[in-house]
């Protein structure tokens, strides 16, 4: 099989990617013809989630993936050394759906850890169960973890996530700090008239936990796509809002690919003793596109090149039908090289994906 055999559709409409791959250079990593290194992957462990956040999911859920289409811990650690050793990957993020729901977390981790060159590696979770796991995860050797939580009150969080879950994020949070998983990075999504009037009283709290607190504009990711950009809240109005209490000034250190751009706030002192900082991720209104180091990989092993592509490449199929780790890498290389300039939020025919976030993995 070659890498050019790939294509099974994950989902229903599911495109398959096709690239001309002439032009490629004779580069190990995951190049693009527009001259990014792919360095940071996002594995997605499952498709489930046990919140039902409302700009993600509708309260009943979703349908969940087949358990025989998900990748096995085994071939999830596979496909990861493959990643590491060979395509030069340098950081993994394990995501969801949410990740503490996969019971293999700790030997995934273990297994990933024990790779040469060893990789940083971190998890995106909405913090439950992570009381009973963060000691465990520690121990085999997860660095740090990023933790979504959109407030700080009760009423709004159960209104927001379908949950009255907010302690249970809470001592999530301090078990993670506890054990070292630092720094300790707070995902926010503010909506209009939900919550956007938090972002000062969220800042404020990130600070004296020592917390980093990360914004994100809100993307057309909804398995309702009913997301309007004419309703979200912007980079602007949240720099806006948290200037109304703080100083902030922008963080004059390179960004590279990073998603959050970053700034200083003023009087303040961040985990490891320098100054405190607010990230802002504005995909939407101030993409970062050019500088993106990401490659994505589903739980049921489709290879996305961003976030908001349409089309997928199928390393399930090569990892069942006996392909060998050279066939693997070199297929995704291919997914890779094909990759858009942009992810064209901003053009007329822009298609949101398919998939929720839930299912691609953030």
């Amino acid at each position: 099989m070659t890498a050019l055999d790939l294509g099974v559709p994950a989902v229903p409409g599911a495109a398959t990617a096709t690239t001309d791959t002439s032009g490629r250079p004779s580069d190990a990593r995951l190049v693009d013809s527009w001259g990014r290194v792919a360095t940071d992957l996002r594995v997605s462990l499952t498709d489930r989630c046990n919140l039902r956040c409302t700009y993600c999911m509708p309260a009943e859920g979703l349908e969940w993936m087949p358990t025989e289409q998900a990748l096995t811990d085994d071939e999830i650690v596979r496909l990861v050394r493959i990643a590491v050793e060979r395509l030069g990957v340098q950081e993994i993020r394990f995501t969801g759906g949410e990740p503490l729901l996969r019971k293999g977390l700790e030997d995934i981790v273990a297994a990933t850890a024990a790779l040469a060159p060893r990789p940083e590696m971190s998890v995106t979770t909405n913090a439950l169960g992570l009381t009973r796991r963060a000691a465990a995860l520690a121990a085999a050797g997860l660095d740090r973890v990023n933790v979504s939580l959109d407030t700080l009150r009760r009423e709004r969080f159960a209104e927001i996530t379908r949950r009255d879950r907010l302690d249970d994020v809470l001592a999530g949070l301090r078990a993670a700090r506890e054990h070292g998983l630092d720094p300790i990075k707070v995902n926010t999504v503010l909506m209009p008239g939900l919550n956007d009037d938090e972002a000062p009283d969220l800042l404020a709290w990130a600070l004296e936990e020592r917390y980093e607190l990360r914004i994100i504009e809100q993307m057309p990711l909804d398995a309702g796509h009913s997301w309007q950009r004419d309703r979200m809240i912007t980079a602007e109005q949240i720099l806006a809002s948290l200037r109304t209490r703080f100083t902030l000034r922008e963080d004059t250190a390179e960004r590279g690919g990073a998603p959050a751009e970053r700034f200083l706030v003023d009087g303040w002192t961040g985990h490891d003793g320098g100054p405190a900082k607010v990230g802002v991720i504005a995909s939407v209104t101030r993409p970062f596109c050019g500088n993106c180091d990401r490659t994505r990989l589903t739980a049921d092993g489709q290879v996305r090149n961003c976030l908001f592509s349409t089309t997928e490449n199928d390393l399930r199929r090569l990892l069942r039908g006996g392909g060998t780790d050279d066939e693997i890498a070199d297929a995704w290389r291919v997914a890779m090289w094909g990759k858009k300039p942009g992810h064209g939020i901003d053009d007329p025919g822009f298609l949101q994906p398919d998939r929720p976030m839930s299912a691609i993995g953030g």
